[in-house]
């Protein structure tokens, strides 16, 4: 199966573009969140994205709420945050939001350590992982270089050992990859991020 994976668009026209026109050459795309900014334009970023005729999974980031994805996203589009699916027989877990909580305010969709433990105790298998935040120590460092992933979500990783774990959130590590156990992480940014996996 070839997948397509990014997240962190942010109402990016051009990016949005770019991603459409990749994504209709895949067999799954995935988006880890933060489509919109600040819960502003969340339907225009779906939008942008509507043209992707292929199946499509997504996770709301810190930018926008479950809800509110739930309710902008395309037909055929699924939206998962503390639960899983099976697509094409690969098992997808997904959790979004900001983990831990950041400092951004109201606005922001955020879970503190425990809560998101506790969503992710539902995952027991997983293919794939479809993560807004980074595990902590993996991917996860700011500008100044400051660790801000998130345990939970490490310890998750480590306990289901997926084939693969996708995350965005922290800018400064769009591009970063790390390991857990055997798992490959990824912090993915808005740009096509090409993934094979046999099914």
């Amino acid at each position: 199966m070839r997948i397509l994976a990014f997240s962190d668009l942010h109402l990016d026209t051009a990016r949005a573009a770019e991603l459409v026109e990749a994504g209709n050459s895949a067999d799954l795309v995935i988006g880890a969140g933060d489509f919109c900014n600040m819960r502003e334009g969340l339907d225009l970023a779906m939008d942008m994205l509507g043209e992707i005729r292929r199946p499509t999974v997504l996770v709301p980031g810190n930018a926008e709420s479950a809800d509110e994805l739930r309710a902008a996203v395309p037909e055929g589009f699924a939206v998962l945050h503390g639960q899983g699916m099976t697509i094409s027989g690969l098992k997808l877990f997904g959790l979004g939001y900001g983990v831990p909580k950041t400092p951004f305010g109201d606005w922001s969709c955020d879970l503190d350590e425990e809560t998101a433990a506790e969503m992710l105790k539902e995952c027991k298998a997983a293919d794939i992982m479809i993560l807004h935040s980074p595990p902590k120590g993996v991917a996860d460092a700011t500008s100044s270089g400051l660790s801000v992933g998130s345990v939970a979500i490490r310890d998750a990783i480590r306990r289901i050992q997926p084939r693969l774990a996708v995350c965005g959130h922290i800018h400064d590590s769009w591009g970063e990859t790390g390991q857990i156990g055997e798992t490959p992480v990824i912090n993915l940014g808005p740009v096509p991020n090409w993934f094979e996996m046999a099914l």
